[in-house]
């Protein structure tokens, strides 16, 4: 296996993972499509008619319905649900830690079955609750003002770790429908327990900015996200997911083309010696070539602008010559873009300080002025190192912690 060369200071590393099997011998079918799902029931014993039957029945009940037990798979016959019990299992993420923000926001530190951490995040609003999803365990690009970016890279997510985040996210907020197939009507109308429907989610959208770089794990990324949008199961709308990326010209018009979700552009700098320092895929493909492959995004346009992430760093990119050489580079490439100010979100041993309150308001008025959107972003979840940029490390510390205190507990009632 050939190991992926990346810019920045890291060993590199083999990043695929070939998903162990598992002890009792059944699979997962957790992230699997429908033609995915056909194939293994095939595989298993099925003929090609009843695949092709059960393998529709099975994905309105996982993705759908978020079913986990054969059991309650109601138009299945009794002896289908016990023959697919014995042979196939539908997973979640193992959830080491669950925080909730003094604003609301959620996070939940993951466990892969191979002893892997990575994080997800939801955070509500009041028009909106979008969870962002992580596509790596770790990160390999380095940006200096990123925690996650502190962290070596230690291999893709599966499609299933993928989509599994949403699928969690959809079980902590009650989302599923419930009773019979169509969403329940005779519920008690004083019951506040979540109700289901195509429009009154309260997961609305995703983003793909959670730990790692989406596009370098390009397939599992697109495969998990087609499983998301299809439209008999989670049936979530390209519109509303948005994948972010540090500046992988090479994938970004595949991405286009194969995924057609929003796009979000991590630029935080506007010079190449500054955004060499910071976000160091910057020294491979660099402002002006990514800004052209931006322009070349497929389907991006007035009504699906892209956004630009812009980190607030004092005395490093937050000068008015620096609003407004963002605003002459927008307009040089003739961009539909909208720029998201992000207040920096401190972490122990970050190297810069966040801009000051003035500083950002003017550096997004003169923004405004050109006719560019320009919203600063309101730091949410900084209380358990939720917000941008933070994930990970601290929760990492967490649960160390407290494998040493469940080692501890442990030697004691040995002894």
């Amino acid at each position: 296996m050939r190991a992926m060369q990346i810019p920045g200071h890291i060993d590199p590393v083999p990043v695929p993972r070939a998903v162990t099997p598992r002890e009792d011998g059944r699979i997962d079918l957790l992230g699997l499509n429908k033609a995915q799902i056909r194939s293994v029931l095939g595989e298993a014993g099925l003929d090609v008619k009843q695949a092709r039957l059960r393998s529709k029945q099975l994905f309105h009940w996982l993705y759908h319905r978020g079913e986990t037990d054969f059991e309650r798979m109601t138009d299945l016959a009794k002896p289908m649900r016990g023959w697919m019990a014995e042979r196939f299992v539908i997973g979640r993420p193992t959830v080491v830690e669950a925080q909730v923000s003094s604003d609301g926001t959620r996070k939940w530190l993951l466990r892969s079955d191979d002893g892997q951490d990575y994080e997800m995040v939801f955070i509500p609003d009041a028009d909106r609750g979008t969870l962002c999803v992580s596509s790596q365990v770790g990160c390999t690009l380095n940006c200096r003002f990123c925690h996650t970016g502190t962290m070596r890279l230690v291999r893709n997510l599966t499609p299933g770790e993928i989509v599994g985040q949403v699928m969690l996210a959809r079980d902590a907020l009650g989302e599923w429908p419930k009773g019979n197939m169509a969403a329940t009507n005779d519920a008690d109308e004083d019951d506040d327990t979540p109700q289901y429907s195509t429009d009154g989610r309260m997961l609305t959208n995703i983003v793909m900015m959670g730990m790692g770089e989406p596009l370098y794990n390009f397939e599992n990324v697109r495969d998990a996200l087609k499983v998301v949008m299809d439209g008999d199961g989670l049936s979530l709308s390209k519109r509303r997911i948005t994948l972010s990326t540090s500046g992988v010209v090479p994938m970004m018009a595949r991405a286009g083309e194969e995924i057609g979700v929003n796009l979000a552009v991590s630029l935080h700098a506007v010079t190449k010696d500054i955004r060499d320092e910071i976000v160091p895929i910057n020294r491979k493909y660099g402002i002006e070539e990514l800004l052209q492959a931006c322009a070349d995004y497929p389907g991006a346009n007035n009504a699906r602008r892209i956004t630009f992430e812009y980190v607030m760093l004092k005395n490093k990119n937050d000068s008015d010559e620096d609003a407004r050489e963002l605003v002459r580079l927008i307009r040089k490439y003739k961009l539909p873009a909208k720029v998201n100010l992000i207040p920096f979100n401190p972490w122990p041993g970050a190297p810069y300080e966040c801009s000051s309150a003035e500083r950002i308001k003017r550096f997004s008025d003169i923004i405004f002025e050109a006719g560019i959107s320009a919203p600063v972003r309101t730091p949410r979840g900084r209380d358990i190192m939720a917000a941008c940029g933070q994930l990970k490390s601290a929760s990492e510390r967490k649960s160390r912690a407290e494998l040493d205190r469940l080692a501890e507990e442990k030697l004691a009632a040995l002894g």
